[in-house]
């Protein structure tokens, strides 16, 4: 009792304590106050006033690397408590100069006031009192003052596009184009905007209020120390200038450096709203579009160079780099012209060559399409290797043989309208799925291996939804090193296409494509293809209907012998299309059984309660379209879809298939039930089990009361 009394009292306090990080800032924020009154030895001023060099350069460096202004939302906040922390330094290093006088010991001020002022006597603190003056100057005048005035505007232009943003954001969602938690989100993200750039406004002063104290306390310091040390020390006014005045150039360029580190952070914050990604990704794409800018400043290069007086020995190389740049950009220009070309022609193929001729009243749709953003188009640039149409090509073999359905050909076009990283695939002229790929980078995968987890840009697979990151190609073999899963670029278009296919292979599989297959099979089994068309017994959409439902359910109609002679057997008994499905998937049954088998030939399965079983096959309903459906009671079926999914996550933790066998009666309607929350779940009926499987029981599906 004592000691679980103890432990809750333990819990207790940890509670009130809080998170440790809250408490250490919470600690660093007042120990900042405080410093402003209570004096520090000069170790720890060293240290601190490095802090501040470094605590400067990483919100810069931060602010560069940022996708988006909104990402470092706490900028505003990190601002102004790094602009205290810099006055309090300040304040310490005044006290500490006028105080000890030629004494002072401090390594930085010391440091710096050295570097800037030399010893040169009053001529060096003249050069260094310009130096600070110049800086100074720019930091206000240019800087500050700018950043200031572009953050008023973005605040209010912000605040301004408020309304009508959110109005866009009701109309997407009354029109049915976004969910509920997407315009959630968005509205989230406006608000954020939204606050950002007011309390950036607000920053703004802070830095040009730390500007102008940082004048003042300079002049002050440099004044103060005078006349303390030519009337209390006793020094000459020349000794008390050069002591006083050097140390007061060392501490304002030492409080001002780090300052004109964040002023740059933020006029970059403030400016580069209409930028998108990366600040390096954008200058490498808008500085790199017409070759032409770049041959012309090689050509003023040379031209300067032939002038009387010009360095020539600066001139002509820089103009050499130049130019070599410049035909590299023009090789790239050309290369993408190219492609354009060859996509207008093939575009242009397809319409009327004569201008006045009528527009047919059919405008074809490409049965499957791959549309690029511009920046992927080295992936199918045959230059390049055009590594992307390979593989394109091999996934229509595979497909081929795992489906037994031969994928029509993929044309791949560059849409402007898409991201320059993104692509889209289209199955005819409807979008079936997109993603973004980083080119030179590769996805990285955990597939449970990882001995360590390497940093990198989170994101997910664009194929299945699972968890990855993106790093670049000099860390690919640290990455397979570490048990991660490598994927380039073309394996991560190739393998989302693949599952979009195996997901969409019924809806691939027109009426031409089923006459084809009838066509060459007729060539070699005549007799089977005319008795499963004889008398008009089946018409070719049955069979069509036929070869979706199996498609629909991943089931390879590669072998079309087996499938027309049980539709053969069967049509003249029914044309129901479900229940000659039915009866070519038990035809197709050792073909199934053993996809889904392990080596041991065993299927591990679930079984479904028989009275649960009978409540499905009595839910039958027929549609108005003919399909059929489960229509079970809405609180049957959530019950029957929770305890389902259960039992679905214990399989798929052995690493088994989810696979149910039920009767031949209600396995379709088990099926479509559970289809919109289960998709990958299979089920088989007893008449598809073939004799050399064995089957494992490995749990019953009942519904808990």
């Amino acid at each position: 009792m004592a000691d679980a009394a103890r432990a809750n009292n333990t819990n207790n306090t940890g509670n009130l304590l809080g998170d440790p990080r809250d408490i250490f800032i919470a600690l660093g924020v007042v120990m900042v106050v405080i410093m402003i009154v209570i004096p520090l030895p000069t170790v720890l001023l060293d240290a601190f006033m490095a802090l501040n060099l470094v605590l400067s350069l990483l919100i810069l460096l931060t602010v560069l690397y940022t996708q988006k202004a909104t990402d470092f939302s706490l900028l505003p906040t990190v601002l102004l408590v790094v602009t205290v922390f810099g006055l309090a330094l300040n304040i310490c290093s005044t006290r500490l100069i006028l105080g000890q006088g030629a004494a002072f010991d401090g390594r930085m001020i010391k440091a710096f006031s050295s570097f800037v002022v030399g010893s040169g006597g009053t001529e060096g603190l003249v050069v260094g009192f310009i130096i600070f003056i110049v800086i100074i100057a720019v930091q206000v005048v240019v800087i500050t003052k700018g950043a200031t005035r572009v953050s008023e505007v973005a605040a209010r232009f912000t605040l301004d596009a408020l309304p009508g943003k959110q109005m866009a954001i009701e109309a997407e969602l009354n029109s049915q184009a976004i969910t509920e938690e997407e315009a959630r989100l968005r509205k989230q993200e406006l608000q954020q905007e939204v606050d950002f750039y007011g309390a950036m406004d607000g920053a703004s002063k802070f830095i040009s209020g730390n500007v102008k104290i940082g004048i003042f306390i300079t002049v002050l310091n440099a004044l103060g120390g005078i006349i303390i040390g030519a009337i209390f020390h006793g020094e000459s006014l020349s000794q008390a200038v050069g002591t006083y005045v050097g140390f007061t150039i060392g501490d304002g360029l030492l409080s001002q450096f780090p300052a004109l580190l964040v002023s740059t952070a933020m006029g970059i914050v403030v400016t580069r709203s209409a930028t998108p990604g990366s600040i390096g990704e954008a200058v490498s794409i808008q500085f790199t579009r017409d070759a032409r800018v770049y041959w012309i400043c090689a050509v003023v290069l040379f031209g300067f160079a032939l002038l009387p007086g010009f360095p020539w020995y600066v001139l002509i190389p820089m103009g050499i780099l130049i130019g070599f740049y410049a035909f590299h950009i023009g090789q790239k220009q050309r290369k993408k012209a190219y492609f354009d070309a060859m996509m207008a022609k093939t575009a242009d193929a397809k319409k009327p060559k004569d201008e006045n001729a009528e527009m047919s009243p059919v405008v074809p749709l490409d049965t499957l399409s791959l549309e690029l953003g511009y920046g992927l188009i080295p992936l199918v640039d045959k230059d390049k290797g055009a590594e992307l149409l390979e593989r394109v090509q091999g996934l229509r073999r595979q497909s081929a043989l795992d489906l037994g359905l031969v994928i029509p050909k993929i044309r791949i076009i560059d849409n402007m309208g898409l991201e320059p990283s993104e692509y889209c695939f289209k199955i005819r002229g409807v979008e079936a799925g997109r993603g973004m790929i980083r080119m030179g980078y590769y996805l990285c995968m955990n597939p449970g291996t990882v001995r360590e987890e390497l940093p990198g840009e989170k994101t997910r697979d664009p194929a299945f939804g699972l968890p990855a990151i993106w790093i670049s190609e000099d860390k690919r073999d640290e990455a397979e090193r570490a048990g991660y899963t490598v994927v380039d670029p073309p394996s991560i278009i190739t393998t989302h296409l693949t599952e979009i296919i195996k997901t969409h292979a019924s809806e691939i599989l027109g009426r031409q494509e089923t006459q084809a297959i009838l066509d060459t099979l007729r060539k070699e089994y005549p007799a089977l293809v005319e008795e499963a068309q004889s008398q008009k017994a089946l018409s070719l959409g049955d069979i069509q209907k036929v070869l979706q439902g199996l498609l629909k359910e991943q089931v390879s109609i590669r072998n079309m012998v087996t499938i027309l002679e049980a539709l053969a057997d069967f049509a003249p008994l029914t044309r129901d299309i479900r229940f000659l499905t039915e009866k070519a998937r038990q035809a197709l049954g050792r073909q199934i059984c053993y996809r889904y088998a392990d080596e041991n030939h065993v299927l591990h399965v679930l079984t479904i309660e028989p009275a649960l079983e009978q409540k499905i096959i009595e839910s039958r309903v027929e549609t108005s379209s003919g399909g059929v459906i489960a229509a079970l009671d809405p609180a049957i079926q959530n019950a029957w879809i929770k305890s389902l999914a259960r039992s679905v996550t214990v399989i798929q933790e052995h690493g088994w298939f989810p696979i149910i066998v039920c009767s031949e009666s209600a396995r379709y309607l088990v099926k479509v039930s559970a289809d919109r929350e289960l998709p990958e779940l299979v089920v088989l009926s007893v008449p598809e089990i073939v004799s050399d499987i064995t089957l494992e029981a490995v749990g019953v599906i009942r519904l808990e009361h």
